[in-house]
């Protein structure tokens, strides 16, 4: 009888067994668990239950792979993550973190950059491609040799556009060829292949291992198949010459690509003939950006119709129907963001200066911000923040809410590559002008002038995130460095103030 009494709670003027009463608790949030606590000793044994703590901490976000057994006091480390979520908003507002500059001299001038996860990758004019792991305090940073054979003497093409995911490195050169490289690995492309003309686009899934090309009026996927040899998945014929290229994410099965070709939108999956999503006649498509199940991309109205509009149009993969049309301003849509925006959100830059924000539920701007005067180039958000990038160098990061700038940091060249996570942010200046006049970059010159180069920024806003050594094969330290320069980071004192 004295154990069953101990299972019973008093619940007012009843008593309720202790597992019914548990989940009546499971309704509550922090604040009214606190409350309960202090109502007497049986309720505070109660609403300091590990399994109701455990799954706040997991309905917050808050350490999403561990199992209640992996902890002692549940309540102790939801206090602990909000405290240092608090500490990572401050550190962003105020700009205090470290900031280094990922450069490498012997790559002369930066053509192209993309990052994952915190992994940037970067490709030069000297034809070099280069990893940097800004998750680990010496930023370890191999060379990606390209493919056996092709290291003679003779200058090398210039890279046009590299990619990185979770598993994969890529480049496209200016010859046509492209190398891919495994980040598990090694440093030699585990595959290679070629365009006989200029390649327009290259595109990435965010995870699984598929690359799509355009050259010509040609698309092509390639991928592994279940024995990891890669092949051409599929090879489609398109009217006109690409402008945008981006690969659905998260597909399971064969890939799916959307390729924005002048004025005309396709979807283009392996196995079945290319979908025309969208068209309209002299409206060209000026941006795009895709999620898991949506395409999102700036069309340029006529122009001498005043109800004829730039516009961002949504659609559905699935039905391939136009879900919504945002927006309506005189300036072209001139970058848009949809696969790292919160859900129902847009975030989209403007060559009228602007950076908005929409709610794809109602259609309408939740904000407007007066950003970039020669035009907005890159952008991301989230719950809180934006970040935006110019055409005149500055990256600006802003308070969504409240409308303001929190602060800002200029380069020369525009701003092409913005990514950010809830620590870290990596941005990149990339000069329109590969080989400038007058910047005595003979083939016999090693560097370009600083000026002309361009320069990668990875900011640290987090005391307790940098790692000792990366967790990628690919990026350790125990590789011997490729050649006798190191060029690596004067990295900002840790925790110093950037400001």
């Amino acid at each position: 009888g004295c154990k069953m009494k101990e299972q019973r709670v008093p619940f007012f003027d009843i008593q309720l067994p202790y597992e019914l009463a548990l989940k009546i608790f499971q309704y509550l949030g922090r604040t009214e668990l606190g409350r309960c606590a202090q109502v007497s000793r049986t309720w505070k044994v109660l609403a300091e239950d590990e399994v109701l703590w455990y799954s706040l901490c997991q309905r917050e976000g808050y350490l999403p792979d561990t199992s209640i057994s992996d902890c002692s006091c549940w309540k102790l480390a939801l206090q602990d993550c909000r405290a240092k979520e608090r500490t990572l908003r401050t550190n962003w507002k105020n700009r205090i973190g470290a900031v280094s500059q990922l450069q490498y001299e012997l790559g002369k001038v930066l053509c192209d950059v993309h990052s994952c996860d915190g992994v940037a990758i970067a490709g030069y004019t000297s034809g070099d491609v280069r990893l940097w792991d800004t998750r680990t305090w010496d930023y370890t940073a191999p060379i990606l040799e390209p493919t056996c054979g092709s290291a003679d003497p003779g200058p090398q093409p210039h890279v046009s556009f590299v990619r990185i995911n979770s598993s994969l490195a890529v480049a496209a050169y200016e010859d046509g060829t492209v190398n891919v490289w495994s980040l598990m690995i090694g440093r030699e492309p585990i595959h290679h292949y070629q365009h006989n003309q200029r390649i327009q686009a290259l595109a990435l899934g965010l995870r699984g291992a598929a690359v799509a090309t355009a050259s010509g009026f040609e698309v092509k996927v390639e991928s592994p198949d279940d024995r990891g040899y890669w092949q051409t998945t599929a090879q489609f014929e398109i009217q006109k010459l690409v402008n945008f290229l981006h690969m659905v994410p998260g597909g399971v099965g064969k890939p799916v690509t959307i390729a924005a070709a002048e004025d005309i939108v396709y979807l283009l999956k392996a196995e079945e003939p290319g979908r025309v999503l969208h068209s309209v006649y002299g409206q060209p498509v000026t941006c795009l950006d895709v999620s898991a199940s949506e395409a999102a991309f700036g069309v340029k109205g006529f122009g001498w119709l005043l109800n004829e509009t730039n516009k961002i149009l949504l659609y559905s993969l699935e039905t391939g129907q136009c879900v919504t049309k945002i927006g309506s301003s005189l300036g072209d849509f001139s970058c848009v963001n949809l696969q790292d925006s919160p859900p129902w959100m847009l975030a989209t830059g403007n060559k009228d200066r602007r950076v908005r924000v929409y709610d794809l539920r109602r259609s309408t701007s939740l904000c407007s911000l007066y950003a970039h005067h020669l035009g907005v180039s890159a952008v991301q958000m989230d719950d809180w923040k934006i970040v935006s990038g110019g055409e005149e160098g500055l990256v600006c990061v802003w308070d969504q809410r409240m409308g303001t700038k929190l602060w800002e940091m200029h380069a020369r060249h525009p701003v092409r590559h913005i990514w950010f996570n809830t620590h870290s942010l990596i941005t990149a200046n990339i000069p329109d002008e590969k080989s400038p006049r007058g910047a005595s970059i003979m083939d016999d010159d090693l560097t370009a002038h600083r000026r002309h180069r361009g320069i990668i920024y990875a900011y640290e806003f987090s005391v307790d995130q940098l790692a000792r050594e990366s967790t990628l094969p690919i990026c350790r330290s125990s590789y011997d460095e490729v050649t006798g320069y190191n060029y690596n980071i004067g990295l900002a004192v840790p925790y110093d103030n950037i400001r």
